[in-house]
Parts: structure tokens; C-alpha cells; sequence
């Protein structure tokens, strides 16, 4: 446990931003499996669940939760799936 207290301020807004972002790449994966699954199934709603999650995956990468790349990276091998369905 640190003593000086900029140190513990540090690790309480390390803390808060672990969990946040914690929290965003668990939507992420929930958002993408969700349109993955559309697409398998040929669902009507597929487009909307497509456009949800590369919205998703975008907002994450302009807060800094994931890297640009790798986000281009999951948004072109989601709209890959959606365009062979």
C-alpha cells in the first residue's frame, strides 16, 4: 500500500477507470456476439445489431478503451460476416 498521497489518489482513479472500462469491453463482446449470432441465423434484425455494435466498438476507441486498430480490426471482420451472409 503506497504512502504518499498523490500515489493513493492515483490508485483510486486507476481503480474507477478499470472498472469502466471493464465494463465497456464486456458490452463489446456481448454487442458483437449478439450481431455474430444475427448474422448466423439470418435474422431480420442483423443490420440494427450489426450497426449497434460497430457503434459500440467505435465509441471505445475514441475513449481510448482499445486501440484505433484494433478496432478497425473488429468492425471490418464484423462487416466481413455480415456482407458473406
Amino acid at each position: 500500500m503506497a504512502n504518499i498521497q498523490s500515489q493513493k489518489k492515483r490508485n483510486r482513479q486507476n481503480e474507477k477507470r478499470r472498472l469502466r472500462n471493464k465494463a465497456v469491453r464486456s458490452e463489446l463482446k456481448t454487442r458483437t456476439k449478439v450481431a455474430t449470432q444475427a448474422i448466423a441465423d439470418g435474422d431480420g434484425d442483423a443490420p440494427d445489431a450489426v450497426k449497434a455494435a460497430q457503434k459500440r466498438i467505435d465509441k471505445a476507441a475514441a475513449k481510448g478503451v482499445i486501440h484505433k486498430n484494433a478496432a478497425a480490426r473488429r468492425t471490418s471482420r464484423l462487416m466481413k460476416r455480415a456482407a458473406s451472409a
